[in-house]
């Protein structure tokens, strides 16, 4: 029942937190568009994001293993409390990087201490409590982006991110209140000796690689529809504020419910199916949605972020499978460095490259990289007899 509990209450918290991030994520691409009057920087807000992520998650997911997630997790949600004040008063391009980077550092624990705290608390549905974990984040998002259609209607200036900052200070205290870590002593015991030798030898037992490549390329889809897809939607295809809100909303139902699906489907079958399916939906939504209007490229951006969350959770849970207790939380930092490093790297690079080339040929390019990324990974699945 305390196991139950818990995982209610950090459902909970990510979802209210998730509320006030998917309210700001529209207001960002136009925000720095606004005050730079380019589109140059926008791919910047993914990178600024990423730095402590690719930083700080394996010293996070270290100390949670040897001390515990809940402290870590509170001081997540206290971060990003006080992002939400440092954007209201941000009246730069660089002030708004700053808070993402600051944004970063508080969503390490929500994304990658709770799912490993969970793994714990459920070891033989992992997939599942993950999973809906994963889906109650996105539909936090949903939350916030379906409100902020209407908010901005009413809102021109920077209200939404005082919302925010209040989301944050509510996962915290539900944390504090309703998150017991029973888990702590035990991964204390287990963890004493462990290090990031251990880490990497479980990687290495896994003996594919193509996997670790499929984690950087999802952080990089993460990355792209977060930024590079909206702004080319504003810029591109001349969708209103509010038309970018409701895709920032199709995009989140479609990770929430393709989370849950695939969680079920890899605790029963494995996560190899759902990892390849998952790719190749989203190399079917990315490659010719800059050809289409209105509700196509709707339905098809919705394509591509069902495949993306497929993706993600079976991948997590085939990192998950392959570590002890003692080292989840350091296998769950592992996955977003990864992802991170894709995050950073891939959105600013897709910016320039679209402005020489054209979206249209940078678009096509990504679904190739996909799908070869997809037969490296079909390659690789075990041999059976």
């Amino acid at each position: 029942m305390e196991n139950r509990t818990s995982s209610m209450a950090l459902c909970a918290a990510a979802f209210f937190q998730m509320v006030g991030v998917g309210l700001i994520v529209s207001l960002l691409p136009s925000r720095v568009i606004q005050l730079s009057q380019s589109m140059d920087n926008v791919g910047y807000i993914a990178s600024a994001f990423a730095i402590p992520f690719v930083l700080f998650q394996l010293p996070v997911g270290q100390l949670g293993d040897r001390y515990g997630h809940k402290i870590f997790l509170v001081a997540g949600y206290s971060i990003s409390c006080l992002t939400g004040l440092l954007y209201f008063r941000a009246g730069s391009v660089l002030s708004i990087l700053a808070g993402r980077i600051l944004q970063g550092v508080g969503e390490i624990p929500v994304w990658a201490l709770a799912p490993a705290l969970l793994s714990l608390l459920f070891p033989g549905t992992k997939g599942s409590a993950i999973g809906k974990y994963n889906a109650s984040i996105h539909l936090g998002l949903t939350a916030g982006s379906i409100l902020s259609v209407f908010v901005y209607t009413v809102w021109s200036g920077n209200e939404a991110f005082l919302l925010y900052a209040t989301t944050g200070l509510i996962g915290a205290l539900i944390v504090v209140f309703f998150v017991k870590d029973p888990v702590g002593d035990i991964a204390r015991s287990k963890s004493d000796s462990a290090g990031y030798g251990e880490v990497f030898q479980a990687l290495k037992r896994i003996r594919r690689p193509a996997v670790l490549a499929g984690v950087c390329l999802y952080g990089a889809g993460y990355g792209v529809f977060l930024t590079v897809i909206p702004g080319f939607l504003l810029s591109g295809k001349g969708f209103s504020q509010s038309e970018t809100g409701l895709f920032f909303a199709l995009f989140y139902v479609a990770i929430s419910l393709s989370q849950v699906i695939a969680g079920k489907i890899s605790d029963r079958k494995g996560p190899n199916l759902p990892m390849c399916a998952g790719l190749l939906l989203v190399a079917a939504g990315v490659s010719p949605f800059m050809w289409f209007d209105g509700e196509a490229i709707f339905a098809l951006l919705f394509l591509a972020s069902f495949g993306l969350g497929m993706f993600c959770i079976s991948a997590m849970v085939l990192l998950n499978e392959a570590v002890p207790a003692s080292l989840k939380g350091s296998i769950s930092g592992v996955f977003y460095v990864l992802w991170g490093l894709g995050f950073f790297l891939v959105p600013p690079a897709m910016t320039r490259l679209g402005g020489s080339f054209g979206y249209e040929a940078v678009f096509l390019a990504a679904g190739a990289v996909l799908l070869a990324e997809l037969f490296a990974l079909r390659m690789s699945l075990p041999k059976t007899r």
